[in-house]
């Protein structure tokens, strides 16, 4: 479908999701059951007796915390729910999460994975491009699935990665496309681009490059550290230079003070950023108007209106939050991390290499319209060329859809 047609807690520091003890088992074996077909299941680390053990190495203290403890929870609650139904491999297996706040530091994220990585079968969740990054050399050597929290390219270069959407440059690509077709920019625009140093905010900027190159725009580029709060000096910047719209790969923090700086200053222009620069908090500070006027977010997650049941499900645990749409990415990447799970046990091995082998195999995985489609059998690529293009909005997870998951013409030549 093209664009311009209709078309996301603190925990304690390990949590359990299952009623079973934890594993310490790192050899293979030869476990009781059977894969469905008959068959033994082979087992080793991260898997003892009936409990499956996933880590995660979330931010609930950091940089991306608000988000970090909505997927988190999602996570827990997913797997709370999966337990206590059908359980995974026809019923055999109950999962566990081992949950660990990484605070956004990279070196945190390092010596934490260092701790418990003998006794989990694979990642759940890794939250930020920074960490992924600086843990890859470790995954790749215990041959580790992983499903980052994070959307950089550099990430599908591992084949344990399993992106959970479009990658930040097609994520820009698709909300320049967007723009471009709706009439709120035009071909030889003047854009300004607020970016994080790091690979978060080098592939966001990658995307507005090609861009430009496809579209004639001229990318005023302001990089940014990820503890920079004050955009004063960068909005300053993007009117003297006369832009016609400000593009973020930043955090939400930041877009609600490039937002209000933009308003005061009279910049009233489009905001265009990728999928974690807001968060619904956003719309009870000083910046919420100007946020539900100019801001367009390209994201790889639906929104409440559309799951209504996770969101009753999530509050009724949660009652005291104020949740996001990453309460549906939590959600929906644990459905994927069961669809790995369920074709290792189909093909009678789960252990961390069969995982791997599980995971290469599945090329259309869909999450009931949570998530856009995905295919994560080729490294390198975008496991997606898709995106919703969302707007802030009072209601519930606080933004609207203004799209369908869809994918833009120039898309393809990214990827």
């Amino acid at each position: 479908m093209k664009l311009g047609q209709r078309t996301g807690v603190l925990l304690a520091a390990s949590i359990l999701a299952a009623s079973a003890g934890c594993s310490t088992k790192s050899e293979d074996t030869a476990t009781p059951g059977d894969n469905g077909d008959g068959g033994e299941i082979t087992t080793g680390r991260g898997v003892e007796g009936s409990t499956i053990k996933l880590g995660v190495l979330t931010d609930l203290t950091g940089a991306f915390a608000a988000l970090g403890a909505d997927i988190t929870n999602a996570n827990t609650l997913f797997w709370e729910k999966q337990n206590a139904g059908d359980k995974v491999c026809d019923g055999k297996y109950e999962v566990e999460l081992d949950i660990k706040d990484t605070g956004y530091v990279p070196q945190q994220g390092v010596q934490l994975y260092s701790g418990m990585k003998d006794d989990v079968l694979a990642m759940q969740q890794t939250i930020g491009s920074p960490i992924n990054t600086a843990l890859e050399s470790a995954y790749e050597a215990d041959s580790v699935v992983n499903l980052p929290s994070a959307w950089a390219k550099n990430l599908t270069n591992y084949e344990g990665n399993g992106v959970v959407g479009a990658t930040y440059d097609v994520e820009m690509t698709n909300g320049l496309s967007y723009a471009l077709e709706e009439g709120l920019i035009k071909e030889g625009d003047t854009l300004g681009h607020i970016y994080f140093e790091g690979e978060y905010g080098a592939n966001g900027l990658a995307g507005s490059k090609y861009m430009a190159t496809e579209h004639g725009f001229k990318i005023v580029e302001a990089k940014i550290k990820p503890t920079d709060q004050d955009m004063s000096a960068q909005i300053t910047s993007f009117k003297a230079a006369g832009v016609k719209a400000i593009l973020l790969t930043v955090n939400p923090t930041v877009t609600a003070s490039a937002a209000g700086v933009a308003a005061t200053q009279g910049l009233d222009v489009p905001i265009i950023g990728s999928n974690p620069v807001f968060a619904p908090g956003l719309l009870k500070g000083p910046a919420a108007a100007a946020l539900k006027k100019n801001l367009i977010v390209s994201s790889p997650i639906n929104t409440f209106d559309k799951h209504p049941e996770i969101l009753a499900d999530y509050k009724a645990k949660y009652p005291n939050s104020t949740p996001s749409l990453g309460v549906l990415f939590g959600y929906g990447m644990s459905d994927i991390m069961r669809q790995i799970i369920e074709k290792a046990c189909e093909n009678g091995d789960l252990t961390p290499e069969g995982m791997l082998e599980a995971k290469g195999e599945l090329t259309d995985i869909e999450t009931g319209d949570l998530i856009v489609p995905l295919n994560f059998s080729e490294s390198g690529k975008s496991p997606s060329l898709q995106s919703f293009i969302l707007q802030p909005a009072d209601v519930d997870g606080g933004a609207k859809a203004l799209t369908e998951a869809v994918e833009s013409p120039d898309a393809a030549g990214i990827s």
